[in-house]
């Protein structure tokens, strides 16, 4: 009977505003990732948004605006292990993390909604969508200038597999080609690759790097008979 007493018409009208809104703002912010194909689409920031709501809502309605604060802090901190787990480490390189923000924006969004601050929650969708579309040319014509500055080192790395009984060998016809080309190898590293080969992983750094170079090392390193697979990978570093 206590599930009977604690209906209220007009409480329960202010929840289905709030969670309407979560659900409207989430979807906003859920087309556009939807859109790029992102892992975190329609569905997930949809989800996030109006969970958040439900349980900033519910703690304003249990123990008023000081339970919604005290909410609103454990979904900022949880919603961190749903972000974690779009994140991904490939090739040197990560993945994911403005997805895992978006997320976490989601979030903040449902909370807005959720704590009755519809017109707040909105305003913060439109600042999600314009850091998710209209930034991006912006970080797309960064990402296309040249990265020999003074700033930023460039370090690649050059991969070698070829059977063990070979490694030296390998190993110095890669030296070789390395010190023609006048990059220096600042790490040297030696992996087992499955039960006969092994990788070798030699680091360059240097502040300009000319990928054609490197494409035609490893041109020659694949051409030699005891090379099985070879390639580069670039990576950057403040």
């Amino acid at each position: 009977m206590q599930a009977l007493q604690n209906i209220n018409l007009a409480s329960l009208a202010d929840s289905v505003l709030s969670l309407s809104s979560a659900f409207i703002m989430g979807g906003l912010i859920g087309l556009e990732r939807q859109y790029r194909q992102r892992t975190a689409g329609l569905r997930t920031n949809v989800l996030v948004a109006v969970g958040a709501a439900i349980f900033v809502d519910m703690a304003n309605r249990l123990g008023g605006s000081d339970g919604a604060v005290r909410v609103v802090a454990y979904v900022v901190s949880g919603i961190g292990f749903l972000g974690a787990g779009v994140i991904m480490r490939e090739e040197g390189s990560v993945r994911g993390l403005n997805t895992a923000a978006t997320l976490w924006a989601s979030a903040a969004v449902g909370a807005c909604a959720g704590a009755d601050l519809v017109v707040e929650s909105f305003v913060g969708t439109l600042f999600v969508l314009a850091a998710n579309t209209l930034l991006r040319p912006v970080v797309n014509r960064i990402n296309r200038q040249p990265m020999g500055t003074a700033s930023v080192e460039v370090s690649c790395t050059v991969y070698v597999i070829a059977p063990r009984e070979h490694q030296k060998l390998a190993m110095s016809q890669l030296h070789t080609l390395l010190e023609q080309l006048h990059h220096p190898v600042r790490d040297l590293a030696v992996h087992a690759f499955g039960e006969h080969e092994v990788e070798i992983e030699a680091t360059l750094s240097a502040t300009s790097v000319d990928g054609s170079e490197l494409d035609g090392l490893v041109a020659r390193l694949k051409s030699e008979s005891y090379v099985q697979q070879a390639f580069w990978s670039p990576s950057t570093t403040e």
